[in-house]
């Protein structure tokens, strides 16, 4: 198992709280193990149900399952003179400091073993720390195992399945298993092996198209978490015109994978501003799949809370995640509804503090993280935004012309079954004038209701009836189309 870093350099800094935020318990306790062996100081692990121990062979301490037993019997271990220093892990241990007795006696803890080679670390899925501990504590996000750990452990899973009763058939080349390896990033060790006994559960073969059931998994999963949301990429073929962004994708295709050149840094990201419904939100999934990366979608609006200190608490945390799930696509959809430019009056300044607190993330970031932003009113954004080393660049996504207005009709046609060559895509494409993407696909769908209704086929006819009884947004909103366009001109680059 590979060290935590930064874990390891928290203890050796003689820091006297540790708060480990997990969501595999296991794993983190088996780092905290091997931690304090390598740096040669006592482990003890106490919970609810077992008490103080120390070591795994050894008898609980004599009634230390109550809090307040167990920190009296650890602050004699501290007081005592000659003591071999101890890292010591209290599993949940953050649901008893409400107690007024039980917070004073760890403070009194923390003050004893404050400048000593001692270390309480809590461990917990949730941070939660009252504000008299906070000065003292450092508070880390793990659980999320690298990828050589993961291909590790995949190695070791795959042995087992082809050794096992059933004998699961594995068919993955070398590369397989390091886009399999890859794909698992983001999960604890335990949702791997959920995952990928899911994976052999119905067929006993374990191959490179179980991608798609560990996507499915890890979209639930996070799905469930609420912070970052889990997304499935899409394949360029999906995605009519933006032929300057594919260019621009094509030359730092392969920036992210291991064996890139290290002379030219990894792009930071993009952004996509432009008339809606254009495919500004597809164009972002097209760009993880180009760039290889999984991609992962925050919404700003989730981390507010009504309490105090919590959506500023919120941004952190999901920032460290991010940062160990690297390499990543980190995509923020209308980014300008999260962080409209405002003084801040309304919510007590709160907007400003994470506007702030993300614009120094985006600074100062590590180069896995790729950041793609789409945006309807760039106005509404601060400026700060904007500036070169923010993103790379900024890209327009304008209403399609009429030849990808031709290659919409055949996308959306090929996605439903029908055949392209029975249509007249070039005459749909004449009637869908200042039709945007999600307004062509709009008509198809209803043109195929339409026809249910009436039990006969879908037609050009029928098409070009729907787009006739239809105003598209550009005509309804022209002034403002208009606006957008010229605003974009001579300041960004056409996607």
């Amino acid at each position: 198992m590979f060290i935590n870093e930064e874990l390891m350099l928290l203890v050796k800094s003689k820091y006297p709280v540790i708060y480990l935020e997990s969501i595999d318990e296991e794993y983190a306790t088996k780092q905290l193990e091997k931690i304090a062996d390598g740096l040669g100081m006592l482990c003890y692990k106490w919970s609810v149900t077992e008490g103080l121990k120390r070591g795994e062979k050894e008898s609980s301490y004599y009634q230390t399952q109550e809090p307040v037993r167990m920190l009296r019997t650890v602050l004699d271990f501290a007081k005592e003179p000659g003591v071999t220093p101890g890292l010591i892990i209290l599993k949940d241990f953050h649901k008893y400091l409400d107690d007024v007795i039980v917070l004073r006696l760890f403070r009194d803890l923390v003050g004893a073993i404050r400048n000593t080679k001692n270390t309480v670390v809590i461990t917990a899925a949730e941070y939660k720390l009252p504000k008299e501990i906070e000065s003292d504590a450092a508070h880390i996000v793990t659980g999320y195992p690298s990828e050589k750990e993961i291909a590790n452990a995949l190695t070791d899973i795959i042995y087992e399945f082809k050794t096992s009763v059933k004998k699961v058939m594995v068919t993955l080349a070398r590369e397989d298993t390091a886009k399999m390896a890859r794909a698992l990033k983001g999960l604890s060790m335990h949702q791997i092996k959920n995952v990928l006994n899911q994976c052999v559960a119905d067929d006993n073969i374990l191959d490179i198209k179980d991608l798609a059931n560990i996507e499915t998994y890890k979209k639930k999963i996070f799905d469930q978490e609420g912070l970052l949301e889990f997304c499935i990429s899409e394949s360029r073929d999906d995605l009519a015109d933006f032929d300057n962004l594919k260019r621009w994708l094509a030359d730092r295709k392969g920036s992210f994978s291991g064996d890139a050149a290290g002379t030219l840094p990894p792009p930071k990201g993009i952004m996509l501003m432009g008339v809606q419904g254009c495919g500004k939100s597809l164009a972002i999934k097209v760009v993880a799949r180009e760039l290889n990366l999984p991609i992962y979608r925050l919404d700003i609006g989730g981390l507010y809370s009504k309490y105090i200190g919590e959506t500023e608490q919120n941004l952190k945390k999901v920032l460290m995640i991010v940062e160990k799930l690297c390499p990543l696509c980190l995509w923020i959809d209308e980014i300008e509804k999260g962080f409209a430019a405002s003084g801040g009056e309304i919510d007590g300044g709160v907007s400003q503090r994470i506007l702030g607190t993300f614009l120094t993330w985006m600074q100062e970031r590590k180069g896995g993280c790729f950041l793609a932003a789409t945006a309807n009113n760039i106005r509404a954004l601060p400026p700060e935004f904007l500036r070169k080393g923010r993103f790379d660049e900024t890209f327009f996504v304008d209403l399609p012309d009429k030849n990808a207005r031709e290659s919409l009709f055949k996308i959306h046609f090929s996605k439903r079954g029908l055949e392209t060559e029975k249509f007249d895509c070039a005459l749909l494409a004449d009637k869908a004038a200042d039709f945007s993407g999600a307004e062509i696909e709009q008509a198809v769908i209803s043109a195929l209701y339409k026809a249910s209704g009436e039990k006969t086929q879908v037609t050009t006819e029928t098409i070009i009836e729907g787009l006739r009884s239809t105003k598209p947004l550009a005509a309804l909103k022209r002034e403002d189309v208009l606006a957008l366009r010229e605003w974009a001109k001579g300041r960004t680059i056409p996607a």
